[in-house]
């Protein structure tokens, strides 16, 4: 298979993108996957109506840095118009490296407006998308599907063409349908067939829960680039891992709990500096705090406590407090698996 371009730059032959999630790749943890190996990081999906209505909690999410770059900014919606608009609007105020469509998200509030994977019913519909973005915008024009709305209408390559077709310069694939949200399993030899069927790059996307899964992922489909979702919560560090097994250098243990800590309270900083509302803030990271200490010893206590906090100054007395009674040869408790095994793709 011949190698593709992809229409910005990127640091690595096979690049390992933050996929696009609600409420949790906000700047913040843009940055932080950055700094822990991820080459391409993209905004949470953003509705083009907002955009466009200047709505202000929608434009604050648009903010990042120029340490985030190479970013794209993702949108969604399903009027043509209403999605040119805000693409020009992306372009011209915020210029990230890309634009990218939502073709995939199956939750009920945004397919409702036949918005995300609910575009899937209309293949006409997608392609009238992607054609009247690309003409409001010099900058590449990506896209996010799944492999269609139902098992009957499960046709991802047929789905890829026409997404290439009309213009998309990159096309990142959840082998799943609408249908089947999160549950069962995405079907590698999908993104395998799109891979080899497109002219232009595809990420692989679902079910990396783990370095291996991501280098797996690449020998199975030998697709472009991996996107990382839910497999990056509490664990930034797997893309720095990941790079490791596709490059084939030796590859650093996970963090130790004093570490692991180390990170959260980094992490931590990071929204404290970035959010307005402090309060709001370190309640809104509680779910972050509960993915940091998944699988440690006591860790039922110990997030019960997190989930609590509503000051940042909190959680370092909590990690504190529990690294000074910490057993090093103690192993997780029963009921707390580890959190390689927990996390599952999104998108």
């Amino acid at each position: 298979m011949k190698r593709k371009s992809f229409p910005f730059p990127v640091p690595q032959r096979v690049p390992l993108y933050l996929a696009p999630m609600a409420g949790v790749s906000e700047s913040p943890f843009r940055r932080l996957c950055h700094a822990h190996g991820a080459d391409v990081v993209v905004t949470e999906f953003l509705s083009a109506e907002g955009i466009r209505r200047e709505n202000e909690a929608t434009i604050s999410k648009l903010r990042f840095t120029e340490a985030e770059r190479p970013i794209g900014v993702q949108i969604f919606g399903a009027d043509p118009a209403a999605m040119a608009d805000a693409a020009a609007m992306v372009t011209d105020l915020f210029a990230p490296d890309f634009v990218d469509i939502n073709f995939g998200c199956p939750v009920k509030k945004v397919v409702r407006r036949n918005g995300g994977s609910g575009c899937l019913r209309d293949l006409d519909l997608v392609q009238s998308i992607i054609r009247a973005v690309s003409r409001a915008t010099p900058l590449p024009v990506t896209c996010k599907i799944r492999s269609g709305w139902s098992e009957e209408m499960r046709d991802p390559v047929g789905i890829a063409l026409r997404c290439q077709d009309a213009g998309a310069r990159v096309l990142a694939l959840h082998a799943r349908t609408r249908t089947q949200m999160y549950t069962g399993h995405a079907n590698w030899d999908e993104i395998a067939k799109v891979a080899e069927a497109l002219d232009i790059p595809v990420l692989g996307n679902g079910d990396i829960k783990s370095p291996q899964d991501a280098l797996r992922m690449h020998e199975h489909t030998r697709c472009d680039g991996v996107m990382i979702g839910r497999g990056s919560f509490g664990q930034p560090w797997i893309f720095r891992q990941a790079r490791a097994l596709l490059d084939g250098t030796p590859v650093a243990s996970s963090p130790g709990v004093a570490e692991r800590f180390a990170v959260a309270l980094e992490h931590a900083r990071l929204v404290q500096a970035y959010e307005v509302d402090p309060i709001g803030a370190a309640i809104e990271f509680r779910k972050h705090l509960g993915w940091y200490v998944k699988g440690l010893p006591n860790s039922a206590e110990l997030r019960q406590r997190l989930h609590q906090v509503k000051d940042f100054a909190e959680v370092e007395g909590i990690f504190t407090g529990y690294l000074a009674g910490w057993n090093p040869e103690a192993s997780p408790s029963p009921d707390e698996p580890d959190p390689m095994s927990l996390t599952c793709e999104v998108g």
